[in-house]
C-alpha cells in the first residue's frame, strides 16, 4: 500500500493556487466535508519554495490532528479562541502583508499576501467580525487574500448568506474519487468501491478491523458530533444516529419516511430535517423523484445515498470478501459509489434525483442536464444480440428488473426512451470504474461524463432537456444510453 505524499495534488488545488495569484478582490471559501484534506491542500500551496514565511499568516481555530501536523509549517493555534485573538491577527496578518508588498523579493508584486484560517465556525460570531475587518482591509488598501477552511454547512449556514453577502467566493472539495485514491494510495477499484474515499484510511484497508473501527471513531463520529450536534439544535441525537445508520444500510434504496418513522420511531417531519442535516455534513442524502414540479419532488418518498462508500461499509456487516460474493450488495456498492460520485462533483446549480415509474426506472437524473446527463448503473448477465445506432430517441423502454429485449410502449415525453449503441474504446464509466468482478459474475459499472454518453447527446441536441443514462458490459461489448427530451 502506497502512502500520500506532498507530491501528490488534488485537481482542485490548481484552481485555489488560480484565485490566489488574482488580485484580492473577495473572501475566498474552501469547504467541504471533515477529513477530506482541505489543510493539506492549503499547506501544499502556501508552503511552497516560491512562497517564503513572509507572504502568508496560517491560523487554525481548532486543534485537529490534521492542523497539529501542520503546525511546525506556520499555523499558529491558540489556547484561547476570541475576538480579541482574531482581530489582533489580522492586524499582524495587515503588517505583514504591506512589508511583504514592499519588499524586493522577486514575487513580491506577482504573488499576493494570504492569510488562511482554518476551522474558522469555532470562532464566535465569526462572519460579523471577518466582515468588519475584510472591509477595513479593502479601505487600507491592504493587498491581502483572506482564505477561509471549513465544514460546508456550518459555512454556508451560519454567516456567508447573512453578514459576508456579496462578499465571497465558494470552492468546494468534496470526497475523493477512485482516480485520486488510485494515484495517490494505489487503491484498486474493488478496494475503492468498498473502502471508500476516506484519505486517512487508505493505509489501514490491510487490516479491516483495525479500518471499521478508525473510520466509525474517527470519521464518522466527529462528523455527527462536530458538524451537526454542536451547529445545529437536535431534540433527538439518538434518532438522528439511528436515521443515519439505516441510511447506510439501505443506501441506493428508496424508503419512505413513514417506513422508516415505523423501525425508529419520531415524526415524519423530524426524521425529514435529520436527512437535510446529515445531507449538509457531507454523509447521507436522500435523493427525490423527478418531477416537473417541486411539491411533487418534495413529497415522493427519498432514495438514500451516502456520500461515501467507506460509511456504507463501515456501518453494515459485510467484509470486504463478503461484499464481493453478495451479488446484490456488490450491485448497490457500485450504485451508491456512482451517485456519491455525482454528488460530490455536482455544483451548486445541480440537483440530483432518482425517477421510477412502475418497473421503468432512471437511478440518477441530473438537473440541469445540459453538461453532465444522469446515469443509471444496471447489473445483469449480458446476453448477445444485434447492435444498432438510431439516430434519434427511439420510443422503447429498458426495464430494469429484465435482461431481456427493451419492451416497447406509448410513454409521455418526459420518460426515457433507450439507445443502442455500438462500445467505445474507453469504456463507459471509465473514470469512476471498469468492469470489475469474480470469475463467473458479470462485471459492471456507469459514470455521468464518459465518452458513450456522446450518442445521447447527438440524439438529444435539438432539445431543450435531456436526462441520460450508459450502462456497460465488458462481455456484451455494448454501451446503452437513455435519453429523454421535454
Amino acid at each position: 500500500m502506497q502512502v500520500v505524499t506532498k507530491e501528490f495534488h488534488r485537481p482542485v488545488g490548481r484552481l485555489i493556487a488560480d484565485r490566489l495569484a488574482e488580485a484580492p478582490e473577495r473572501i475566498q471559501i474552501l469547504a467541504g466535508p471533515r477529513q477530506v484534506g482541505k489543510t493539506t491542500l492549503v499547506d501544499q500551496l502556501l508552503n511552497r519554495a516560491d512562497r517564503p514565511a513572509g507572504s502568508r499568516t496560517l491560523l487554525a481555530a481548532e486543534p485537529s490532528p490534521v492542523a497539529a501536523d501542520a503546525s511546525a509549517l506556520g499555523w499558529n493555534r491558540p489556547l484561547h479562541i476570541g475576538a480579541d485573538w482574531l482581530v489582533a491577527q489580522w492586524a499582524r496578518a495587515e503588517a505583514l502583508a504591506k512589508a511583504w508588498d514592499e519588499s524586493d523579493h522577486p514575487n513580491a508584486k506577482a504573488i499576493p499576501f494570504v492569510l488562511a484560517f482554518d476551522e474558522v465556525q469555532q470562532l464566535p460570531k465569526w462572519s460579523s467580525l471577518v466582515k468588519g475587518l475584510w472591509d477595513r482591509s479593502l479601505a487600507l488598501g491592504v493587498r491581502m487574500h483572506v482564505l477561509l477552511l471549513g465544514s460546508s454547512p456550518v459555512l454556508m449556514q451560519h454567516g456567508l448568506t447573512e453578514s459576508l453577502l456579496g462578499r465571497f467566493e465558494v470552492m468546494r472539495l468534496g470526497h475523493w474519487s477512485f482516480d485520486e485514491m488510485n494515484t495517490a494510495f494505489g487503491l484498486t477499484l474493488e478496494q475503492y468501491l468498498y473502502f471508500g474515499g476516506f484519505p486517512g484510511s487508505a493505509r489501514f484497508v490491510g487490516d479491516e478491523t483495525r479500518w471499521r473501527d478508525y473510520v466509525q471513531a474517527s470519521l464518522i463520529a466527529p462528523n455527527i458530533e462536530k458538524d451537526v450536534f454542536e451547529m445545529f439544535r437536535v431534540d433527538k441525537p439518538a434518532l438522528l444516529r439511528e436515521l443515519f445508520s439505516l441510511g447506510c444500510a439501505y443506501s441506493g434504496q428508496i424508503m419512505a419516511l413513514d417506513k422508516a418513522k415505523g423501525r425508529l420511531g419520531g415524526h415524519t417531519l423530524t426524521l425529514s430535517h435529520q436527512l437535510t442535516l446529515l445531507s449538509h455534513a457531507g454523509l447521507l442524502t436522500g435523493l427525490h423523484k423527478y418531477a416537473g414540479q417541486l411539491v411533487r419532488q418534495r413529497q415522493s418518498p427519498p432514495k438514500f445515498m451516502v456520500h461515501n462508500t467507506a460509511l456504507m461499509s463501515a456501518m453494515g456487516s459485510h467484509g470486504f470478501d463478503e461484499a464481493r460474493a453478495d451479488r446484490s450488495h456488490w450491485g448497490r456498492l457500485v450504485e451508491s459509489a456512482v451517485g456519491a460520485h455525482l454528488i460530490n462533483t455536482a455544483d451548486g446549480d445541480t440537483r440530483l434525483h432518482d425517477w421510477r415509474d412502475g418497473d421503468d426506472e432512471v437511478d440518477f437524473v441530473v438537473e440541469p442536464s445540459e453538461d453532465m446527463p444522469g446515469c443509471e448503473p444496471e447489473t445483469w448477465q449480458p446476453q448477445p444480440r444485434p447492435i444498432s445506432k438510431p439516430s434519434a430517441c427511439a420510443p422503447s423502454v429498458s426495464s430494469s428488473n429484465s435482461d431481456s429485449t427493451p419492451r416497447t410502449s406509448r410513454l409521455p415525453p418526459t420518460t426515457p426512451a433507450l439507445i443502442t449503441a455500438a462500445s467505445r474504446k474507453k469504456p463507459c464509466g471509465a473514470d469512476i470504474a471498469e468492469a470489475a468482478g469474480a470469475p463467473g459474475r458479470t462485471g459492471w459499472a456507469a459514470a455521468a461524463g464518459s465518452a458513450s454518453a456522446a450518442p445521447c447527446s447527438t440524439a438529444c441536441a435539438s432539445r431543450r432537456r435531456c436526462i441520460c443514462h450508459c450502462t456497460c458490459s465488458s462481455a456484451a461489448s455494448s454501451t446503452s444510453v437513455r435519453c429523454s427530451s421535454r
